[in-house]
């Protein structure tokens, strides 16, 4: 198994405000997608890793940590695209053709477990697909235009999807070939009728989206950073 690690780096993050893409905002001192790209780099030593920007962000914001990021192995950087999947799209193609298994990230996921993510690259390489996920801890509720509730859906089953996720080249292709879209990486698998297994995640494995997300992340770094 050859692993290529596709970081997706390229989003705005408008629902955060302010000038400064969310991803190169400080944690603790530390840029997320520095974070992020620290934590990958841990996870394969062989691993290609290939890292997704949005182009207005190379001479500003990214500039800055490209040694770092060179030192950490990232090497090949390519622009985004319009929407995330297309983002993923050519990082997967930036990706060496050796690579047979593809794992992919949001750089806004900074903590992400990295023993389960391991456990879901062997996952994956066993039955074609996985993810980290947690089982839904709150009840659903199915909420009509006007905001009422029109009932309770059972939570038995359902669980909140992360990333990393990890898929086998080939099935992955397949699923792009055939014009499938989904909100993440493993709904390509999905459809295909192909399995998919999910790997018990963390409820640290946070997105950073909002600025109230900011506030969390500082207080799991002080769990998360050496001392």
């Amino acid at each position: 198994m050859h692993l290529a690690i596709l970081l997706l780096a390229s989003g705005r993050g408008t629902r955060m405000g302010g000038a400064t893409p969310k991803v190169y905002l400080p944690v603790a001192g530390v840029p997320i997608l520095l974070r992020t790209a620290r934590r990958l780099a841990q996870l394969d030593p062989q691993a290609e890793i290939v890292l997704a920007v949005n182009p207005e962000d190379r001479s500003t914001h990214l500039a800055p940590l490209l040694p770092e990021l060179s030192a950490l192995g990232i090497e090949k950087v390519i622009d985004g695209g319009a929407t995330r999947q297309d983002s993923m799209m050519q990082a997967l193609a930036a990706a060496g053709q050796d690579c047979d298994t593809i794992l992919i990230h949001d750089a806004a996921r900074p903590f992400f477990p990295i023993e389960a993510t391991r456990q879901a690259i062997a996952r994956a390489a066993e039955v074609g697909a996985a993810l980290l996920a947690i089982p839904t801890p709150d009840t659903l509720k199915q909420v009509n235009d006007a905001r009422q509730v029109e009932g309770t859906l059972d939570r038995a089953g359902v669980w909140l999807a992360q990333t990393p996720q990890i898929v086998r080249r080939n099935l992955l292709e397949q699923g792009l070939a055939v014009g499938h879209t989904g909100t993440d990486d493993v709904s390509l698998v999905e459809q295909l009728g192909q399995p998919v297994e999910v790997v018990n995640g963390s409820a640290r494995n946070l997105k950073i989206t909002a600025p109230s997300d900011l506030e969390l992340a500082e207080f799991i770094a002080t769990l998360e950073d050496p001392t």
